[in-house]
C-alpha cells in the first residue's frame, strides 16, 4: 500500500526514527483540506511508547479539525536539528508518518495525552497542571495512529 523509500541507502531504523519522534519539538501535519488542497500545518506534539500514537492539541473547531473528520488519512513529517559538518552543508534525518487521525473522546486519554504533550514543552509538573485546568475546556486531542513511518538520512549539498 505505501511505496518503497527509493533513496534506500538512507534510511534509519524505526528506533532512530522514534528517538526522532520523542526528541522534536515540532512537525508538520498534513492533511487533505478543502477542495482536496492539501493542508500542512506546523504542531506541537507527543509520542507516546505505551499505545505508539502521536498526540497533537488544537482548538475545538476548525479547518484541520474539519479535514480529519472528513477524511483521517493524514501524513506527519517531522525533521530532527540535524548539524553542520566539516563543510558548508546540513545534515539531518526527516522522518515521514502515514496514518489515520481520531478526535480523542475519551476523557482520561484526552486529559492523559495533554499532560504528556504538556510535560514534553513545560519546566515543571505544577505549570503543566495549571495550564491544564486553566484551558483543557477549550482543547481538543487528536491521536495519529502510525501505518507507515520512514526515517531518512539527508545531506544536503
Amino acid at each position: 500500500m505505501f511505496r518503497d523509500m527509493r533513496r534506500y541507502k538512507q534510511a534509519v531504523s524505526e528506533r532512530e526514527c522514534l528517538e526522532i519522534l520523542h526528541l522534536a519539538k515540532r512537525g508538520v501535519l498534513s492533511v487533505i483540506g478543502d477542495e482536496g488542497y492539501p493542508y500542512g500545518v506546523p504542531m506541537d506534539f507527543v509520542y507516546n511508547d505505551a499505545d505508539g500514537k502521536i498526540y497533537f492539541h488544537c482548538a475545538k473547531e476548525g479547518h484541520k479539525l474539519d479535514a480529519i473528520r472528513a477524511c483521517d488519512k493524514v501524513c506527519f513529517t517531522v525533521l530532527n536539528d540535524g548539524c553542520q559538518k566539516e563543510d558548508w552543508s546540513w545534515y539531518f534525518t526527516s522522518v515521514i508518518v502515514f496514518g489515520r487521525a481520531e478526535l480523542v473522546t475519551d476523557k482520561e486519554t484526552a486529559l492523559d495525552a495533554a499532560k504528556r504533550l504538556g510535560l514534553k514543552y513545560y519546566p515543571t509538573v505544577e505549570e503543566v497542571d495549571t495550564e491544564i485546568e486553566k484551558a483543557f475546556s477549550r482543547v481538543q486531542m487528536v491521536a495519529l495512529t502510525i501505518e507507515h513511518m520512514t526515517g531518512k538520512n539527508v545531506h544536503e549539498k
